[in-house]
């Protein structure tokens, strides 16, 4: 059988790439982009019949990339978020996207709740006070996260995991979610972020979550731990609650443009912890992101059904000669 044409868009060197899809043998071409900038992707889309994404979503398959790729049967994402994929335009093409759902899930619940400690037991304020000669044992005065109201913003596998991680310190957990769970402690959106100590973010970034976190509607006193896009957060609302003195902290993994601008304000203001989008990048995670996408690949060549497939086509991946689509 023809070799199907794979085209690899992750950041990494064209070696490594190929080194990644070797236990896929012969059966795919492995080709890269000739540079990574958009011209070369639209290039290099004509031929391609699967891409496995770019998890910095700097190479995204929009309309105008997805009408651009005839033969396209097949896009696997290899990270959770799918930001800048038009998946009503694969949808519309017959093409299925998939995700590797999951298993970043306790990576992501881990960094959360070990972003909340350190802000609850003033962790980076000890470090800082001791490396300067200070000894603060009496005026830190950090607080304890066993009782407090954590609220979980959005309920999918990572929510889940940071719920049991939680209840598992003492806390009481809400959550709130876009798709209806069975799970107890569901809130309305607005009393979740009102009345929660600790507002915990996880929910994928879509139209209707852009923005929809203003801190300056949460209980004052409360933390803000953002381990979801930067995007689901209004950071000019955060930095004036911070700058207020309305919130007791916050911590944060994803920001709006990555990385942060030097002016940025949230790079000055205390009580915040920053950290570079790592909260899912652990050993472990890794390894199951690249099982879970090879393990997709192979189905795929196989004619087996795909997993984690977002955009509403069917998990049957069939090959084309082509196509010719208004998208």
């Amino acid at each position: 059988m023809t070799p199907w044409n794979l085209l690899a868009l992750a950041p990494l060197p064209e070696d490594a790439l190929r080194g990644l899809m070797a236990p896929l043998g012969d059966r795919v071409d492995v080709r890269v982009p000739a540079s990574r900038d958009r011209a070369a992707l639209l290039a290099a889309l004509p031929d391609a019949e699967i891409v496995v994404g770019d998890w910095t979503a700097e190479l995204a398959l929009d309309a105008e990339a997805v009408a651009a790729a005839p033969r396209l049967a097949f896009v696997q994402q290899p990270s959770v978020g799918v930001d800048g994929h038009d998946l009503a335009a694969l949808a519309a093409a017959g093409v299925p996207l998939a995700n590797t759902a999951g298993v970043s899930a306790t990576a992501v619940a881990e960094w959360c709740v070990a972003a909340t400690l350190a802000l609850v037991r003033r962790l980076a304020d000890a470090d800082a006070a001791v490396r300067a000669g200070g000894w603060p044992q009496q005026s830190l005065q950090p607080g304890e996260l066993n009782g407090r109201r954590v609220g979980i913003v959005g309920f999918g596998p990572i929510g889940a995991a940071c719920a049991r991680l939680f209840r598992a310190f003492g806390c009481e957990v809400s959550y709130w979610t876009r798709t209806p769970r069975d799970e107890p402690g569901h809130l309305d959106l607005e009393t979740l972020v009102s009345s929660s100590d600790v507002l915990v973010v996880v929910v994928a970034l879509a139209d209707e979550t852009r923005g929809v976190i203003d801190a300056r509607r949460m209980k004052p006193g409360a933390l803000l731990v953002n381990a979801a896009r930067g995007g689901v957060v209004d950071q000019e609302a955060l930095a004036a609650a911070l700058r207020d003195g309305r919130l007791g902290g916050a911590a944060l993994d994803v920001f709006e443009t990555e990385p942060p601008a030097a002016d940025d304000p949230l790079r000055e203001l205390p009580g915040v912890l920053l950290s570079p989008h790592v909260a899912g990048v652990t050993a472990g995670s890794t390894g199951r992101l690249l099982e879970t996408v090879l393990a997709n690949l192979a189905a795929a060549l196989d004619g087996r059904p795909v997993t984690n497939v977002l955009n509403g086509v069917s998990p049957a991946v069939r090959r084309r000669p082509g196509r010719s689509l208004s998208v």
